[in-house]
């Protein structure tokens, strides 16, 4: 078995047990911090079903992000959109046979990269050019813009520029995902692509990117207003309620 294969293979494993750990540790740490006060953004539903809607309304439309600044949203929506678009593409690497879904989803996937780097750069020239974002912005933040280029690039490189043997990489990645070995193709521009996939992965639990899984469990979007209809105690402090009081001597 070759170096390549053999390091390419033991960093997916080891990239997705810290990414699926990270994630499940995360997403564990957000559901038991407490939210002791009611603070939904005004205006708020009133009702479960609304926050369900508001919440949805966030995820796939970034409705407040819309509210706040267009220019914004339209390269975050450009980026997310055609990152789903890419995503789903990529699925025939994992899958045999590829589902029909898949294979329609081929050529809007393909072309969908560039309309990914167009809204990664619009957000990376935000990030450098508006005085008020790139004052609080960290080195971690132009990190993350950078390695999701250095990915959507090395991928449009491999797709219309180094034409990669594709059936020899798709038998690596079933090899790697059913310990069949199987080996990769050496392609300088594929094993960057890799490269920059594996760090991405091992860097999401622990970074910024993180707003994925945490927006569903946002106190200002997830609450319903009902302030004045129902008190709200956080669990935490209904124990203490519960608990006899200290006895004073």
């Amino acid at each position: 078995m070759g170096f390549w294969t053999t390091f390419y293979a033991l960093s997916f494993y080891t990239a997705t047990l810290i990414l699926v750990l990270g994630l499940a540790y995360k997403i564990y740490q957000y559901a038991k911090t407490p939210a002791p006060l009611k603070v939904p953004t005004m205006p708020a539903p009133l009702t479960t079903g609304g926050v369900v809607v508001r919440v949805l309304m966030e995820v796939v439309l970034f409705q407040s992000l819309f509210r706040s600044n267009k220019w914004i949203w339209l390269f975050a929506m450009l980026f997310h959109a055609a990152l789903w678009v890419v995503l789903l593409r990529h699925l025939r690497y994992f899958i045999e046979p590829v589902w029909f879904w898949v294979v329609l989803v081929q050529p809007f996937g393909k072309y969908g990269s560039f309309v990914m780097l167009f809204g990664l750069l619009g957000l990376l020239v935000r990030r450098l050019f508006v005085e008020r974002i790139r004052y609080i912005s960290s080195p971690s933040d132009y990190l993350m813009l950078i390695l999701l280029l250095v990915i959507g690039g090395s991928g449009v490189m491999v797709s219309f520029v180094t034409h990669t043997d594709i059936v020899h990489f798709k038998a690596f990645m079933l090899g790697v995902m059913y310990f069949d070995w199987q080996p990769i193709p050496t392609d300088s521009i594929l094993l960057v692509h890799l490269t920059a996939v594996i760090l991405l992965m091992i860097i999401f639990p622990f970074s910024k990117l993180l707003h994925a899984p945490g927006v569903f469990f946002s106190p200002s979007r997830n609450q319903v207003d009902n302030a004045r209809e129902k008190r709200h105690v956080a669990p935490w402090a209904i124990k203490q309620f519960e608990s006899p009081p200290p006895v004073v001597d």
